[in-house]
Order: structure tokens, then sequence, then C-alpha cells
């Protein structure tokens, strides 16, 4: 039993003792100071992420302007189909229309500054819907 107390004595001893002030415990200085792999590994992180967000931004800005030039086509092809549409009334305005009447011998001279007369019997109708 001398064994016995005399550890018991030994660990009584060593837990008593006052820790040196001059050395702080070792969970205080891994708190403090990390180790260098872990302050490469935060940002190794951070730059992940920052990557994420910026491959995020270039992808919504791809779409955006994918969203725009479509729109810009619909706009084209919305534009092209009421120029068909004003061609053809204007193909019949001509159709009735008296050259000799007044608005017929008017027309004649308003023409004159266009390639065509359907050029400006489109320009015509469209300045008086």
């Amino acid at each position: 039993m001398d064994s016995i107390d005399k550890l018991l004595a030994e660990l009584k001893a060593e837990y008593t003792e006052p820790a040196t002030p001059q050395q702080p415990p070792p969970q205080t200085k891994t708190f403090i100071q990390p180790p260098p792999k872990s302050t490469s590994l935060i940002d190794n992180l951070l730059a992940e992420v920052k990557a994420d967000f910026v491959e995020k931004d270039a992808v919504e800005e791809l779409r955006r302007q994918q969203e725009l030039e479509q729109e810009r086509i619909k706009q084209e092809q919305l534009k092209a189909q009421q120029l068909e549409g004003l061609k053809n009334q204007a193909k019949d305005w001509l159709k009735k229309l008296d050259p000799f009447s007044a608005e017929g011998l008017w027309f004649e001279r308003f023409a004159e500054g266009y390639s065509s007369k359907l050029e400006a019997a489109i320009e015509y109708l469209q300045t008086n819907e």
C-alpha cells in the first residue's frame, strides 16, 4: 500500500502546485495564435467562397444579357410584323387612291422625296394613325 500512497501523494502534489505565471496553459495559446495551416485553410475557404460569388455573378450577368438579347429580337420581330401590316395597308391604299383627285395629286408631290410610292404611303399612313 505504500506504493499507492506514494502515487496519490505525487498526483496531489502535481495538481496542487501553482502554475508558473510565465507559461500560459496550452489551450489558451492555441486560441490566441492559430497554427499557420488554419490560416491558410481559412484563406482557401474564403477564396473559394469569393470564386463562387464571382462565378454566380458572371452567370447572372450572362443570363441578363441573354434576356436582353431575346427581348431585342422579339421587339425587332414585332416591328417587322407591324411593318408588314403597314405595307399591306399601304398597297391597298395605293390601289384605291385616285391619282387625279386632290389627295392623289398631293400624294404624287409627297412621294417625290421617297425611293418608292410604297415607302411614301407607309410613312403617310404611319403619321395619320
